[in-house]
């Protein structure tokens, strides 16, 4: 069995995930990716300041708004990416076609248990029709302005009731999530600017002309984990049923349908596409500050080979990675933007004094292409808590 060590891990990622060398394009940076996490809006864009030569935000706006070779849909794990087109119809049919019917079950037990309606499934078919109506009238809106022409919107529903993180949400966030998920409608240009979360809708047959290719699961299934491997194997068979969201069955058949190979790693074995078990040649030194919730760091579930120690630092109880730094393929230690706008980084492994020059100019460039923008992680980890208290 053909053995790849931490080293070798590290190399691979250095050159597939346009760390050690920048991608010519936003586009080619998310297939390297195979798509930017995109639960945080901020992270897309920060991610692709680390990895596109001269990147600036109209760059990412351009491709996602105007050309649309990218777009934001829900994929892995009901997690948003914003991944390359082609790529859609793909991950539509491996992963998010599998969470329509359990969104759509639970959000008829929410209207049942709240006394929303005495029928909840024939209530939420009328809205949902009158807002796909409402939407294609307008071509393009956001929540409020759908909720102005389907009242039924604004119904409100609590959640974690008596609990600390209990609160209300109005049932148009539940149904745009659900029209979402069942690839009829897709997130486009936001309300502000590129760091806010706030998204207009638009008709995904509309927004992509025809919509999403119909693409049949075992093929999809096949498509999506070769470009995964390729990007970021070697994986375990944790890796890769965490990333995906498959069941056991479907990850070991999808396996051997790409044919891949089994490679012993330093902690257990993984897996290699059968075309992919020569070594990279080793990269220049680099660093990389990385923006929570970015790909590389989210990419796997065992993470010990790059992260060490400091998952407690750097991740929230529910598993959200914060802003990272990286040296030569492993985590070295996190940065945080401060309220004066200054770009802060904390060590929490000794590096060489070029390493940490090289650092200090990461940091600083950073800050200068921030400028007066002020961002903060949607989901706070205790280190960046701590620098930015």
């Amino acid at each position: 069995m053909r053995t790849i060590g931490v080293e070798e891990r590290r190399a691979r990622l250095a050159a597939r995930h346009h760390l050690a060398e920048p991608a010519a394009t936003v586009e080619g940076a998310a297939a390297g990716l195979v798509g930017f996490h995109s639960s945080d809006p901020v992270s897309v864009f920060l991610s692709a300041w680390a990895r596109v030569e001269g990147f600036e935000p109209g760059m990412l706006e351009h491709a996602l708004y105007e050309r649309r070779s990218l777009v934001r849909v829900l994929g892995m794990r009901r997690t948003l990416f914003v991944v390359p087109t082609e790529l859609a119809g793909v991950i539509d049919a491996a992963c998010t076609k599998a969470l329509a019917r359990g969104q759509h079950t639970r959000l008829i037990t929410m209207l049942d248990e709240q006394g929303v309606a005495t029928d909840p499934a024939r209530w939420l078919d009328r809205v949902s029709r009158r807002t796909m109506a409402a939407l294609r009238s307008r071509g393009v809106a956001s929540a409020r302005e759908l909720t102005a022409d389907v009242p039924e919107l604004a119904t409100k529903l609590t959640f974690g009731e008596g609990k600390t993180w209990g609160g209300s949400v109005g049932v148009s966030t539940r149904v745009l999530f659900l029209l979402a998920t069942e690839g009829r409608i897709v997130r486009a240009r936001p309300m502000g600017s590129w760091t806010s979360g706030q998204y207009r809708w638009a008709p995904l047959d509309r927004w992509l002309d025809g919509g999403l290719p119909s693409v049949p699961r075992g093929e999809a299934c096949t498509e999506l984990l070769g470009r995964w491997l390729r990007s970021f194997g070697p994986a375990t068979t944790t890796d890769i049923r965490w990333w995906t969201g498959w069941t056991a069955k479907l990850t070991a058949s999808t396996l051997a349908a790409v044919g891949a190979v089994e490679v012993g790693l330093d902690d257990g074995s993984g897996w290699v596409l059968p075309d992919d078990l020569d070594p990279p040649s080793p990269p220049a030194s680099w660093i990389a500050l990385l923006p929570a919730l970015d790909a590389t760091v989210m990419g796997w579930k065992q993470r010990d080979w790059y992260l060490g120690e400091h998952a407690q630092a750097l991740f929230d109880r529910n598993g959200n990675a914060g802003p990272t730094i990286w040296a030569d393929g492993h985590v070295v230690g996190g940065w945080a933007q401060l309220p004066s706008g200054e770009v802060a980084t904390r060590l929490l492994t000794p590096v060489r004094r070029a390493t940490a020059i090289s650092i200090d100019a990461a940091r600083r460039r950073l800050e200068r292409w921030l400028g007066d923008a002020r961002i903060r992680p949607r989901f706070r980890t205790p280190l960046e808590r701590e620098m930015t208290a």
